[in-house]
């Protein structure tokens, strides 16, 4: 891929990404079997998209980012604050069914610390302050989801929790492709050999999100075979919450008078979940609960198309002239 190629994937990202939906959706219909399949690539693929992100966020910028405190601050108020309260409000809407309210409850409390890098980074958002969120986002999440689980549904629901999948999300998804990335930079500071990786990495960035998003719904689509109904059910939910939420950062960023880039993280951050860390949470719950895995797997759907249309959307929400 030549230098000429990164503008026009830039300029055509929204389009490559809705084919890259299509496609995903196209094995997962006509071959469910094939999009299982795919699934064991999702983490090396995913692993390899931040790296790409990763790479191009120069260190001492991302310490100079864990020293925003305004921006720190919103991001942990509006994940662990707001959020509940948008989920207590959806709650008196939802089905009283307790596989579908456990598995709204998992996936909505949880806020995502991976692709929503990536994606705000190709929004234009301040993805380096987003990353410097990622260790105290896990943390809190960790800490505050069993408390979540035991207000909404008593005390049984905090053995629900297990810190595995959270402990090998951020070493795998975060730390590894970040040290990657460090140490990329380092070379690249020293060898032109570096700097052409550096430099590969970021023209990738764009076909490697487009083959996240297809692997991400061809392996997920299946698993909702025999459980339409359901996804119907809850996909409603997962859609007004990203409405509200992108409203809600919107309105935060303004009152705390945000720069762009790190209004744009805000609203990011807000509204992605942490869908692909807690579904292996929901796919050990008794028998009784299992389904809630398909309402997990119903939300990650619906944000991954959801933040085809943010990409779109959310640099208009929050533009970077002051006309806007």
């Amino acid at each position: 891929m030549n230098h000429s190629a990164t503008p026009w994937l830039e300029r055509h990202q929204i389009g490559l990404y809705l084919a890259a939906l299509a496609v995903g959706a196209l094995i997962a219909g006509a071959a469910p079997a094939a999009g299982r399949a795919t699934a064991p690539l999702l983490t090396p693929v995913l692993a390899t998209l931040l790296y790409a992100t990763f790479v191009q966020v120069p260190v001492r910028e991302l310490t100079h980012s864990l020293r925003n405190k305004r921006f720190l601050t919103a991001a942990l108020v509006l994940n662990f604050a707001v959020v509940p309260l948008v989920v207590a409000g959806m709650w008196f809407f939802l089905p009283h069914h307790d596989t579908i309210r456990v598995g709204v409850l998992l996936v909505l409390l949880t806020p995502c610390i991976d692709y929503v890098i990536a994606f705000t980074q190709l929004a234009g958002g301040a993805s380096r302050t987003l990353l410097a969120a990622t260790p105290l986002l896990l943390l809190a999440q960790m800490l505050l989801l069993p408390v979540f689980l035991w207000l909404f549904l008593g005390p049984d629901a905090t053995t629900m929790i297990h810190v595995g999948p959270f402990a090998t999300a951020f070493v795998t998804l975060i730390a590894a492709p970040l040290a990657l990335a460090w140490v990329t930079q380092t070379w690249a500071g020293r060898h032109r050999s570096g700097r052409a990786v550096t430099n590969s990495a970021q023209r990738c960035a764009v076909p490697l999100m487009a083959a996240t998003l297809a692997i991400v719904v061809a392996s997920q689509t299946p698993k909702l075979d025999g459980a339409v109904h359901l996804a119907v059910t809850v996909a409603p939910f997962f859609v007004v919450f990203l409405t509200v939420m992108a409203i809600i950062g919107w309105a935060a960023a303004r009152t705390l008078k945000l720069d762009p880039a790190a209004g744009r993280a805000l609203i990011f951050t807000g509204a992605t979940r942490n869908s692909l860390v807690v579904l292996p949470l929901a796919l050990a719950l008794p028998d009784a609960l299992s389904a809630a895995a398909i309402v997990v797997v119903t939300q990650t759907v619906v944000e991954i198309v959801g933040m085809i249309v943010y990409i779109a959307v959310v640099p208009k929400m929050m533009p970077t002239s002051a006309s806007g």
